[in-house]
């Protein structure tokens, strides 16, 4: 397995030699054109965007919103309106729950979420469930990683206003039929929110295929920069919704006495926005359209399975999340180990992983383990990065 042809693009990876980075779920490393754009931007365009009178507002403004059509693009959005900035996945999915869930959820309603969510999708609901005086319920998790589909069935019921899950599990890398349980969730007449983080650096996505209702994902894990992420909301909803901050940017006409709001998007965008951060993002964008998608796939699949199978003869190690469907993740446990000890070993060792409960304490409680240590892959690791990780853990395993 050669080294991937694509890891040239990415500047911190020759730079940083001593580090073996396996923390792509955490956060991806940018590409140059990523790093030039906002270079670029703050040294040509840097002005802030709309109602400007002059040029260089023009130009960020045009930039500004044609990074826009980019991500509609790139998710097959209905029309870019149904686009929202937003800092990322955490914000987007709070932005939905503060501001749609009241307009549908009432005493006793539901909101179905799973076991395999991240906080980000988990206490947002709870905050919505409290004020309205809805139930939560979340379907159980597998020992495999997966998703009881029964008990989804059970749970789906005609009370469940919302259903909110993840597309791919951060802490685990379980690839949800997003498919089969969006029709389910929408012939209960559910509206369905989905927290795309962990998918849109992996595969494409395609909002409308999916039939979802709301999708929410971060720039900074498909290779764009952080403080940056996108909320897709069908148009017909977000019209109907009011917005969720207020002040400069997202208003029509304010008087003393009441106030006309900007259409979409511009209604849920209060404030002076991470405009290099948009514009950077639509780099990413680019950079990732132009790329084999189907090369980069097949290159991710190749390590996991590569991964999996080498670790597996490191004595004591145990995998966590077996799912047959899964992103390049992969979670393990060793036996008589906190996987915080073997994260701080590896790092001597110059492997970057995450360790811990990967904010996914509901998931590590089902499971009955305090965490796992994840080495998750992208597509500028290569064969070597794992001959070395299965060679530190052999040591680890030595030192413990």
């Amino acid at each position: 397995m050669s080294e991937p042809r694509w890891r040239a693009d990415f500047p911190l990876l020759a730079k940083r030699d001593d580090v073996v980075y396996l923390d792509n779920a955490a956060t991806t490393q940018k590409p140059a054109v990523v790093l030039d754009a906002l270079r670029r931007y703050y040294e040509t365009t840097n002005a802030n965007v709309h109602r400007g009178a002059h040029r260089l507002s023009d130009e960020a403004t045009q930039a500004f919103e044609t990074a826009r059509e980019t991500l509609a693009r790139r998710i097959n959005a209905q029309s870019s309106k149904e686009v929202i900035w937003t800092r990322g996945t955490t914000e987007a999915i709070n932005l939905v729950a503060a501001v749609y869930a009241p307009l549908v959820l009432g005493e006793d309603d539901q909101v179905l979420i799973t076991e395999m969510e991240h906080h980000s999708n988990i206490v947002p609901w709870q905050n919505a469930c409290r004020r309205t005086g809805a139930v939560l319920k979340a379907v159980r998790v597998l020992p495999s990683g997966e998703l009881d589909l029964d008990d989804f069935d059970a749970k789906l019921d005609e009370r469940t206003r919302i259903v909110a899950l993840s597309h791919v599990s951060n802490a685990l890398g379980t690839v949800n039929d997003l498919e089969t349980l969006i029709a389910k969730a929408k012939g209960s007449g559910a509206a369905v929110v989905v927290d795309g983080a962990q998918a849109v650096a992996h595969f494409d996505v395609d909002v409308r295929e999916l039939g979802c209702d709301f999708y929410a994902f971060s720039g900074h894990k498909m290779y764009g920069p952080t403080g940056i992420g996108v909320l897709y909301g069908r148009e017909e909803l977000l019209d109907n919704m009011p917005p969720w901050q207020s002040g400069g940017e997202m208003i029509e006409r304010v008087r003393i006495e009441a106030t006309t709001y900007a259409p979409l998007p511009f209604k849920f965008e209060a404030g002076t926005p991470d405009i290099s951060g948009v514009v950077a993002l639509a780099s990413a964008v680019d950079y990732l359209d132009g790329l084999d998608a189907a090369a980069v796939q097949a290159h991710e699949s190749e390590l996991l399975a590569r991964a999996t199978s080498a670790l597996k003869q490191v004595e004591g190690l145990r995998v966590v999340g077996t799912a047959p469907e899964k992103g390049p993740v992969l979670s393990f446990l060793l036996d008589g180990a906190h996987p915080h000890d073997v994260g701080t070993l590896l790092d001597a060792q110059g492997i970057a992983v995450r360790t811990g409960h990967h904010c996914a304490m509901p998931l590590m409680d089902r499971l009955g383990i305090p965490g796992t240590v994840r080495a998750s892959f992208s597509l500028y690791n290569s064969g070597d990065d794992v001959d070395k990780l299965s060679r530190a853990l052999h040591e680890v395993r030595g030192m413990l």
